[in-house]
């Protein structure tokens, strides 16, 4: 069965297949999700968001992401590389922490410049 997964903020979508990862569809969408475990949920680092409405359309979490995760589960956050896809699906990226911080001080400029 063929299904489709929506990346946010990028607003790009892909059609997969049912089980492909998060991780994968993303990378056949051409969105970029950093990791360094090369998909064994030992670095963490592909986390994305999923909204409640969504969350079904996602497999269940793992073993490695009930452990490794734990509350964050509960506040809808996933591993790219464990989560599979089993419905229509979208998932939202979190903001690189350096382009955070790279943000945050022009605001903050840009605010002392008011003043």
């Amino acid at each position: 069965m063929e299904l489709r997964i929506r990346f946010l903020p990028q607003d790009k979508s892909v059609k997969v297949r049912s089980g492909t990862t998060v991780l994968r569809a993303a990378r056949d969408a051409r969105v970029h999700i950093t990791t360094r475990c090369g998909g064994h949920a030992g670095c963490l680092m592909c986390k994305v968001e999923v909204e409640a409405e969504y969350s079904r359309a996602l497999s269940s979490p793992t073993s490695a992401e009930l452990h490794k995760l734990g509350p964050l589960l509960d506040q809808g956050i996933r591993l790219a590389c464990q989560a599979k896809i089993c419905g229509l699906a979208e998932v939202r990226l979190p903001e690189d922490p350096l382009k955070a911080a790279i943000r945050k001080q022009l605001e903050q400029q840009q605010e002392d410049d008011l003043w």
